[in-house]
Protein backbone atom coordinates (compact mmCIF):
# COMPACT_ATOMS: atom_id res chain seq x y z
CA UNK A 1 0.00 0.00 0.00
CA UNK A 2 1.09 3.59 -0.57
CA UNK A 3 1.06 6.19 2.18
CA UNK A 4 2.28 9.72 2.86
CA UNK A 5 5.24 9.84 5.21
CA UNK A 6 4.99 11.57 8.58
CA UNK A 7 8.49 12.96 8.16
CA UNK A 8 8.78 16.73 8.44
CA UNK A 9 12.18 18.26 7.69
CA UNK A 10 13.90 20.61 10.07
CA UNK A 11 12.75 24.17 9.39
CA UNK A 12 16.37 25.16 8.83
CA UNK A 13 17.03 22.29 6.41
CA UNK A 14 14.35 21.92 3.75
CA UNK A 15 16.61 21.87 0.67
CA UNK A 16 17.12 18.40 -0.85
CA UNK A 17 20.87 18.81 -1.31
CA UNK A 18 21.29 20.15 2.20
CA UNK A 19 19.39 17.14 3.56
CA UNK A 20 21.67 14.85 1.54
CA UNK A 21 25.00 16.49 2.41
CA UNK A 22 24.63 18.00 5.89
CA UNK A 23 24.24 14.67 7.70
CA UNK A 24 27.70 13.65 6.51
CA UNK A 25 29.15 16.90 7.84
CA UNK A 26 27.38 16.69 11.21
CA UNK A 27 28.40 13.08 11.75
CA UNK A 28 32.01 13.22 10.59
CA UNK A 29 33.23 12.60 14.15
CA UNK A 30 30.56 10.10 15.15
CA UNK A 31 32.08 7.17 17.02
CA UNK A 32 31.26 3.57 16.21
CA UNK A 33 32.68 0.41 17.75
CA UNK A 34 32.40 -2.70 15.59
CA UNK A 35 33.87 -6.18 15.50
CA UNK A 36 35.21 -7.41 12.19
CA UNK A 37 34.70 -10.81 10.60
CA UNK A 38 35.84 -12.01 7.19
CA UNK A 39 33.45 -14.45 5.55
CA UNK A 40 34.99 -16.70 2.92
CA UNK A 41 32.63 -17.29 -0.01
CA UNK A 42 32.01 -20.50 -1.98
CA UNK A 43 33.46 -19.00 -5.18
CA UNK A 44 36.82 -18.19 -3.56
CA UNK A 45 36.13 -14.51 -2.87
CA UNK A 46 35.34 -12.91 0.49
CA UNK A 47 33.24 -10.26 2.20
CA UNK A 48 33.91 -8.39 5.42
CA UNK A 49 31.28 -8.03 8.13
CA UNK A 50 31.01 -5.39 10.84
CA UNK A 51 29.18 -6.52 14.00
CA UNK A 52 28.00 -4.26 16.82
CA UNK A 53 28.76 -7.17 19.14
CA UNK A 54 29.79 -10.79 18.77
CA UNK A 55 26.70 -12.97 19.28
CA UNK A 56 26.91 -15.94 21.60
CA UNK A 57 26.10 -19.33 20.08
CA UNK A 58 22.78 -19.44 21.96
CA UNK A 59 22.04 -15.77 21.24
CA UNK A 60 18.40 -14.71 21.58
CA UNK A 61 18.83 -11.02 20.75
CA UNK A 62 17.36 -10.01 17.39
CA UNK A 63 19.96 -9.72 14.64
CA UNK A 64 19.52 -6.98 12.03
CA UNK A 65 21.45 -7.24 8.76
CA UNK A 66 22.38 -3.96 7.03
CA UNK A 67 23.31 -3.45 3.37
CA UNK A 68 25.06 -0.17 2.56
CA UNK A 69 24.80 1.96 -0.58
CA UNK A 70 27.01 2.31 -3.65
CA UNK A 71 30.68 2.36 -2.58
CA UNK A 72 29.59 2.73 1.04
CA UNK A 73 30.89 0.97 4.13
CA UNK A 74 30.47 0.80 7.90
CA UNK A 75 32.04 4.25 7.97
CA UNK A 76 29.28 5.84 5.88
CA UNK A 77 27.42 8.35 8.06
CA UNK A 78 24.03 6.69 7.54
CA UNK A 79 25.47 3.26 8.33
CA UNK A 80 27.14 4.42 11.53
CA UNK A 81 23.94 6.09 12.65
CA UNK A 82 21.80 3.03 12.04
CA UNK A 83 24.31 0.63 13.60
CA UNK A 84 24.35 2.73 16.76
CA UNK A 85 20.55 3.07 16.72
CA UNK A 86 20.12 -0.70 16.55
CA UNK A 87 22.65 -1.24 19.31
CA UNK A 88 20.74 1.21 21.51
CA UNK A 89 17.63 -0.98 21.13
CA UNK A 90 19.45 -3.91 22.69
CA UNK A 91 19.64 -5.71 19.36
CA UNK A 92 22.66 -6.86 17.36
CA UNK A 93 23.46 -5.39 13.96
CA UNK A 94 25.77 -6.76 11.30
CA UNK A 95 26.71 -4.73 8.25
CA UNK A 96 27.65 -6.73 5.17
CA UNK A 97 30.27 -4.96 3.08
CA UNK A 98 29.78 -5.61 -0.60
CA UNK A 99 32.83 -7.08 -2.32
CA UNK A 100 35.65 -4.56 -2.44
CA UNK A 101 33.96 -2.01 -0.14
CA UNK A 102 35.69 -2.77 3.16
CA UNK A 103 39.01 -1.14 2.24
CA UNK A 104 40.43 -4.25 0.58
CA UNK A 105 39.97 -5.15 -3.11
CA UNK A 106 38.12 -8.39 -3.70
CA UNK A 107 39.86 -11.27 -5.43
CA UNK A 108 37.79 -11.52 -8.59
CA UNK A 109 37.29 -9.26 -11.60
CA UNK A 110 33.61 -8.71 -10.78
CA UNK A 111 32.76 -7.13 -7.44
CA UNK A 112 29.07 -6.34 -6.82
CA UNK A 113 26.16 -4.74 -8.60
CA UNK A 114 22.60 -3.58 -7.94
CA UNK A 115 21.04 -6.98 -8.57
CA UNK A 116 23.71 -9.27 -7.14
CA UNK A 117 22.13 -11.34 -4.36
CA UNK A 118 24.81 -14.06 -4.05
CA UNK A 119 26.44 -12.71 -0.92
CA UNK A 120 23.37 -11.72 1.05
CA UNK A 121 22.00 -15.17 0.26
CA UNK A 122 25.15 -16.88 1.55
CA UNK A 123 25.41 -14.66 4.63
CA UNK A 124 21.79 -15.39 5.47
CA UNK A 125 22.39 -19.13 5.23
CA UNK A 126 25.33 -18.79 7.61
CA UNK A 127 23.30 -16.77 10.10
CA UNK A 128 20.52 -19.36 10.10
CA UNK A 129 23.03 -22.15 10.76
CA UNK A 130 24.82 -20.27 13.55
CA UNK A 131 22.01 -18.63 15.47
CA UNK A 132 18.90 -20.75 15.76
CA UNK A 133 17.27 -19.03 18.74
CA UNK A 134 16.75 -15.47 17.55
CA UNK A 135 14.70 -13.40 15.14
CA UNK A 136 16.21 -11.75 12.05
CA UNK A 137 15.37 -8.58 10.16
CA UNK A 138 17.16 -6.79 7.35
CA UNK A 139 17.44 -3.33 5.83
CA UNK A 140 19.17 -1.81 2.83
CA UNK A 141 20.20 1.71 1.88
CA UNK A 142 20.15 3.00 -1.71
CA UNK A 143 21.78 0.39 -4.01
CA UNK A 144 21.77 -1.98 -1.04
CA UNK A 145 18.01 -1.49 -0.91
CA UNK A 146 17.66 -2.57 -4.53
CA UNK A 147 19.83 -5.63 -3.86
CA UNK A 148 17.64 -6.42 -0.86
CA UNK A 149 14.46 -6.05 -2.94
CA UNK A 150 15.80 -8.55 -5.46
CA UNK A 151 16.86 -10.97 -2.72
CA UNK A 152 13.54 -10.89 -0.87
CA UNK A 153 11.65 -11.42 -4.14
CA UNK A 154 13.86 -14.23 -5.40
CA UNK A 155 14.22 -16.03 -2.05
CA UNK A 156 10.72 -15.79 -0.54
CA UNK A 157 11.39 -18.49 2.07
CA UNK A 158 14.04 -16.43 3.84
CA UNK A 159 14.21 -16.06 7.66
CA UNK A 160 13.66 -12.30 7.88
CA UNK A 161 10.63 -11.28 9.93
CA UNK A 162 10.52 -7.84 8.31
CA UNK A 163 12.60 -5.62 6.05
CA UNK A 164 13.16 -1.97 5.17
CA UNK A 165 14.31 -0.51 1.85
CA UNK A 166 15.56 3.08 2.08
CA UNK A 167 15.99 5.44 -0.90
CA UNK A 168 16.55 2.61 -3.36
CA UNK A 169 17.02 3.17 -7.12
CA UNK A 170 14.28 0.70 -7.97
CA UNK A 171 14.31 1.80 -11.62
CA UNK A 172 18.00 1.81 -12.47
CA UNK A 173 17.78 3.26 -15.98
CA UNK A 174 15.85 6.37 -14.96
CA UNK A 175 18.02 6.90 -11.89
CA UNK A 176 21.19 6.63 -13.98
CA UNK A 177 19.81 9.33 -16.27
CA UNK A 178 18.59 11.52 -13.37
CA UNK A 179 21.95 11.65 -11.61
CA UNK A 180 23.47 12.99 -14.83
CA UNK A 181 21.42 16.18 -14.63
CA UNK A 182 22.00 19.51 -12.90
CA UNK A 183 23.53 19.59 -9.43
CA UNK A 184 23.17 15.80 -9.17
CA UNK A 185 26.18 15.49 -11.47
CA UNK A 186 28.36 16.32 -8.47
CA UNK A 187 27.14 13.17 -6.73
CA UNK A 188 27.77 11.22 -9.92
CA UNK A 189 31.33 12.55 -10.11
CA UNK A 190 31.98 11.56 -6.48
CA UNK A 191 30.67 8.02 -6.98
CA UNK A 192 32.50 7.61 -10.28
CA UNK A 193 35.81 8.56 -8.71
CA UNK A 194 35.50 5.68 -6.26
CA UNK A 195 34.23 3.17 -8.81
CA UNK A 196 36.95 4.02 -11.30
CA UNK A 197 39.66 3.98 -8.63
CA UNK A 198 38.79 0.48 -7.44
CA UNK A 199 38.54 -0.80 -11.02
CA UNK A 200 41.87 0.73 -12.05
CA UNK A 201 43.52 -0.81 -8.99
CA UNK A 202 42.35 -4.25 -10.08
CA UNK A 203 43.65 -3.62 -13.60
CA UNK A 204 47.04 -2.65 -12.16
CA UNK A 205 47.16 -5.85 -10.08
CA UNK A 206 45.96 -7.86 -13.12
CA UNK A 207 42.79 -9.07 -11.40
CA UNK A 208 41.04 -7.51 -14.39
CA UNK A 209 42.70 -8.11 -17.76
CA UNK A 210 40.06 -7.43 -20.40
CA UNK A 211 39.37 -3.71 -19.83
CA UNK A 212 41.30 -0.71 -21.11
CA UNK A 213 42.74 1.62 -18.46
CA UNK A 214 42.54 4.75 -20.62
CA UNK A 215 38.94 3.98 -21.55
CA UNK A 216 37.98 3.79 -17.87
CA UNK A 217 39.82 7.02 -17.08
CA UNK A 218 37.79 8.80 -19.79
CA UNK A 219 34.38 7.69 -18.46
CA UNK A 220 32.19 10.63 -17.42
CA UNK A 221 28.84 9.08 -16.41
CA UNK A 222 27.53 6.16 -14.38
CA UNK A 223 25.79 4.90 -17.51
CA UNK A 224 29.13 4.72 -19.35
CA UNK A 225 30.70 2.92 -16.38
CA UNK A 226 27.89 0.39 -16.20
CA UNK A 227 28.01 -0.12 -19.96
CA UNK A 228 31.78 -0.67 -20.14
CA UNK A 229 32.56 -2.18 -16.72
CA UNK A 230 29.58 -3.38 -14.65
CA UNK A 231 27.62 -5.08 -17.42
CA UNK A 232 30.35 -7.15 -19.14
CA UNK A 233 32.05 -8.16 -15.88
CA UNK A 234 28.77 -9.54 -14.58
CA UNK A 235 27.38 -11.31 -17.64
CA UNK A 236 25.10 -8.60 -19.02
CA UNK A 237 25.05 -7.53 -22.66
CA UNK A 238 25.18 -3.80 -21.92
CA UNK A 239 23.97 -1.20 -19.42
CA UNK A 240 20.36 -1.34 -20.60
CA UNK A 241 20.30 -5.13 -20.21
CA UNK A 242 21.79 -4.80 -16.73
CA UNK A 243 19.28 -2.14 -15.69
CA UNK A 244 16.34 -4.15 -17.00
CA UNK A 245 17.39 -7.33 -15.23
CA UNK A 246 18.50 -5.81 -11.92
CA UNK A 247 15.83 -3.17 -11.19
CA UNK A 248 13.80 -3.99 -8.10
CA UNK A 249 10.51 -2.34 -9.07
CA UNK A 250 9.57 -5.18 -11.39
CA UNK A 251 9.85 -7.88 -8.70
CA UNK A 252 8.95 -6.18 -5.43
CA UNK A 253 5.37 -7.46 -5.45
CA UNK A 254 6.80 -10.97 -4.97
CA UNK A 255 8.12 -10.14 -1.51
CA UNK A 256 6.31 -12.21 1.12
CA UNK A 257 7.18 -10.56 4.45
CA UNK A 258 6.29 -7.10 5.77
CA UNK A 259 8.53 -4.56 4.08
CA UNK A 260 8.75 -0.80 4.48
CA UNK A 261 9.93 1.24 1.49
CA UNK A 262 10.98 4.81 2.27
CA UNK A 263 11.33 7.35 -0.52
CA UNK A 264 11.71 11.15 -0.71
CA UNK A 265 10.17 13.00 -3.63
CA UNK A 266 13.12 15.40 -3.74
CA UNK A 267 15.83 12.70 -3.69
CA UNK A 268 18.59 14.01 -6.03
CA UNK A 269 19.77 10.47 -6.78
CA UNK A 270 16.43 9.11 -7.96
CA UNK A 271 13.80 9.74 -10.61
CA UNK A 272 10.71 10.27 -8.48
CA UNK A 273 8.23 9.36 -11.21
CA UNK A 274 9.95 6.11 -12.17
CA UNK A 275 11.33 5.01 -8.79
CA UNK A 276 7.85 4.62 -7.32
CA UNK A 277 6.24 1.44 -8.70
CA UNK A 278 3.03 1.95 -10.60
CA UNK A 279 1.41 -1.39 -9.84
CA UNK A 280 -0.87 -2.09 -6.90
CA UNK A 281 1.13 -3.42 -3.97
CA UNK A 282 0.15 -6.15 -1.48
CA UNK A 283 -0.98 -4.89 1.94
CA UNK A 284 2.15 -6.19 3.66
CA UNK A 285 4.31 -3.83 1.57
CA UNK A 286 4.26 -0.22 2.74
CA UNK A 287 5.63 2.44 0.39
CA UNK A 288 6.05 5.73 2.25
CA UNK A 289 6.79 8.88 0.29
CA UNK A 290 7.75 12.20 1.88
CA UNK A 291 8.00 15.51 0.07
CA UNK A 292 11.43 16.18 1.57
CA UNK A 293 14.35 14.18 2.87
CA UNK A 294 16.94 14.16 0.11
CA UNK A 295 18.99 10.99 -0.34
CA UNK A 296 19.28 9.11 2.96
CA UNK A 297 19.01 12.42 4.83
CA UNK A 298 15.69 12.81 6.68
CA UNK A 299 16.99 15.28 9.24
CA UNK A 300 14.44 16.87 11.57
CA UNK A 301 14.31 18.75 14.86
CA UNK A 302 14.26 22.39 15.89
CA UNK A 303 17.83 22.78 17.13
CA UNK A 304 20.51 23.13 14.40
CA UNK A 305 23.14 22.17 16.97
CA UNK A 306 21.38 18.91 17.82
CA UNK A 307 19.81 17.53 14.62
CA UNK A 308 17.70 14.38 14.79
CA UNK A 309 17.79 11.56 12.27
CA UNK A 310 14.29 10.33 11.55
CA UNK A 311 15.30 7.11 9.77
CA UNK A 312 16.96 5.85 12.95
CA UNK A 313 13.61 6.06 14.73
CA UNK A 314 11.20 5.10 11.96
CA UNK A 315 12.99 2.00 10.68
CA UNK A 316 13.70 0.33 14.06
CA UNK A 317 10.12 1.13 15.15
CA UNK A 318 8.80 -0.66 12.08
CA UNK A 319 11.07 -3.68 12.54
CA UNK A 320 10.20 -3.87 16.23
CA UNK A 321 6.60 -4.71 15.35
CA UNK A 322 7.76 -8.09 14.00
CA UNK A 323 10.75 -9.01 16.17
CA UNK A 324 9.01 -10.70 19.10
CA UNK A 325 10.66 -14.03 19.72
CA UNK A 326 8.39 -17.05 19.34
CA UNK A 327 9.21 -18.87 22.57
CA UNK A 328 7.28 -21.98 21.51
CA UNK A 329 9.86 -22.81 18.84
Amino acid sequence: MYSASKFKPAWWLTNAHAQTLVAKFFRRNQKLITYAETLELPDGDFIDLAWTERPEKNNTKPIIVILHGLEGSKDSHYAKGMLNAIRSRGWIAVLMHFRGCSGKPNRQASSYHSGDIRDIRYLTEQLIARYQHCAFSVLGFSVGGNVLTQYLAQVPNNPYRAAAVICAPLDLASCSAHINQGFSRLYQKYLLQMLKSSTLEKITTKVISNLNKRKIESIKTLYEFDDYVTAPLNGFTNAQHYYQQASGNQVMAKIKQPCLFIHAADDPFLNHQRSIPQQKLPKHLTFEVSNNGGHVGFIHGNNPLKPKYWLEQRVPDFLNEYLTIDTEK
